[in-house]
């Protein structure tokens, strides 16, 4: 079955679902979006993505022309309408059809596109073995150019970054920013373990505040463990007992290597392990769902 796009109010096949080239989502990554997951029929932590939806659209004056609620509804009903229980959806808003100029004013109405697919980060097997990355020379965004909390649809840093990991044949690539602190993955945030405490970068130093991250940070808590945000080095990531990457497409996985530096005995950690299982509990059942 081919899936089916919203766009705007309507469903289209995939193979025909179509923006105007005059979209400045298209003509300048002049946009924001969420990647949401739903889980057998739940769609985890759906308010909070909606919310940062929002709070991204404010930050850069943009006008989504749907309610909150009437987004949330779009996502669940564009899980239904494709027929599925567990996906990966994409949710972007973008600045509209306007004209080859950069002013947004000449964009009378954002359109809203909602995705719903699969989506394959990693082998399956890495969850079980980890990663290797290594720390790319590509600088995350200046944090006071554009706040990493905007999840824009310029993702060019990013996608640079990524392409230097995949020049260097590891799995993913560490952004530093320009004061040389750790801020997050090219598309995960990132967390560290010492002594049973738990690091992960503070948004001011680059990192986006990313939900699985916090529902991560919330698991910490509710198992008694501290998490601490908290700027990282590169010492701190070379000699943490566990590494960890979080995010919507990515979940929990573990890295294992850094910079060709074995991370602690090169095994997935038990700080991890725990994590892991205690997040794949609560995805089903913490967010919105899809079918009463």
């Amino acid at each position: 079955m081919e899936y089916k796009v919203f766009i705007d109010g309507k469903y289209y096949p995939k193979s025909e679902a179509k923006i105007s080239v005059y979209d400045h989502g298209l003509l300048y990554g002049d946009g924001i979006f969420e990647g949401i997951r739903a889980y057998d029929g739940n769609i985890f932590k759906l308010d909070a993505h909606v919310d940062r939806l929002y709070e991204s659209a404010k930050t850069i004056m943009l006008n989504i022309p749907m309610s909150i609620d009437e987004m949330k509804n779009a996502c669940a009903e564009a899980v239904r309408t494709n027929g599925l229980r567990d996906a990966y959806l994409r949710v972007m808003v973008t600045r509209g059809r306007g004209d080859l100029g950069l002013d947004p004013r000449k964009c009378k109405k954002a359109s809203v596109i909602i995705i719903v697919d699969n989506i394959k980060m990693f082998d399956e097997k890495w969850y079980q073995s980890g990663l290797e990355v290594a720390i790319v020379s590509t600088t995350r965004n200046f944090a006071d150019a554009l706040s990493p909390k905007v999840k824009s649809l310029n993702y060019l840093n990013n996608v640079m970054g990524k392409i230097e990991a995949n020049n260097m044949g590891v799995a993913e690539g560490i952004m530093l920013n320009t004061n040389g602190y750790i801020t997050e993955g090219t598309g995960e945030n990132i967390f560290v373990v010492k002594k049973g405490v738990l690091r992960t970068p503070p948004t001011y130093d680059g990192a986006l505040e990313g939900i699985t991250r916090n529902a991560i940070i919330d698991i910490v808590h509710s198992l008694g463990m501290t998490c601490e945000k908290k700027t990282l080095t590169r010492h701190d990531l070379y000699n943490a007992d566990e590494c960890f990457l979080t995010g919507t497409a990515a979940e929990v996985m573990p890295v294992v290597k850094i910079d060709g530096r074995i991370v602690h005995d090169g095994k997935p950690g038990p700080v991890y392990k725990k994590l892991l299982a205690e997040f794949r509990k609560i995805v089903k059942t913490d967010g919105y769902k899809i079918y009463m």
